[in-house]
């Protein structure tokens, strides 16, 4: 089993950036790997994505422009640098991992990624 361990979260003032990290315990089975995010009410919602063989990137349209995602493959690191942040931004952030073999929904669908972190926590203000 994956184990996903976020850092990097806090409390920021509007404008301001944020780097959320995720260290994985391993990624050898890993084909893909995200970001989501859940605020309180809300469902839970892909924010950026990336393929771990290729480098393809996907984003949530609320993000682009704004986040880029990007993995340390030989630290098996996964970051995601956030610019601009607002308080829609706000939301407990998950880091999730995709073993090759899940059954796949699309790539910023959460049901499509079988291993999670216990979030980070980011608030702005």
């Amino acid at each position: 089993h994956v184990q996903l361990v976020e850092s990097g979260g806090g409390s920021v003032q509007a404008g301001e950036s944020l780097r959320l990290s995720c260290a994985a315990s391993y990624t050898d089975s890993i084909l893909w790997m995200g970001w989501f995010r859940q605020a309180p009410g809300k469902e839970r919602e892909g924010v950026a994505v990336i393929g771990t063989r290729g480098g393809s990137t996907y984003y949530a349209d609320s993000v682009k422009g704004r986040c880029t995602i990007s993995q340390d493959a030989a630290a098996n690191t996964l970051y995601l640098q956030m610019h601009s942040l607002n308080p829609e931004d706000t939301a407990m952030y998950y880091c999730a991992a995709a073993a090759a073999g899940v059954v796949w929904y699309g790539p910023l669908v959460s049901k499509s990624y079988n291993h999670w972190g216990q979030g980070t926590q980011v608030t702005v203000s």
